[in-house]
């Protein structure tokens, strides 16, 4: 992995308008060829499980050619099995995360 970017999204991806802000700048970074990871953390697991119905603009977003990941211990705490979890997203432990940050020069945090 060697993202050029990587976004920590805490909001629940229900709460649109921030997921929505999200989605348009990454799909304008995207299209720029910028490698991107986003790393949906806290109440930004909420909405991926494939039990419920995940919300449109998280579909676009998984979409597009980026890396997305949930944090197991978050989707743990909210109830949600990680197994349930759409294929597209990828659940890691707190020691993934260490390693993409640290792979990564450029951070931004959305919480």
């Amino acid at each position: 992995m060697n993202e050029e970017l990587a976004y920590l999204f805490g909001f629940s991806t229900r709460k649109l308008p921030y997921l929505d802000n999200l989605l348009s700048i990454v799909s304008e970074q995207t299209k720029n060829n910028v490698s991107i990871a986003i790393v949906l953390i806290h109440d930004g697991v909420i909405g991926t499980s494939q039990s419920g119905t995940i919300p449109n603009s998280l579909d676009k977003l998984l979409s597009l050619s980026v890396s997305v990941f949930a944090m197991t211990p978050d989707l743990l705490a909210r109830g949600i099995e990680p197994s349930t979890v759409d294929p597209r997203i990828k659940c890691i432990e707190y020691d993934d995360l260490v390693d993409i940050l640290a792979k990564t020069p450029k951070i931004a945090s959305w919480m």
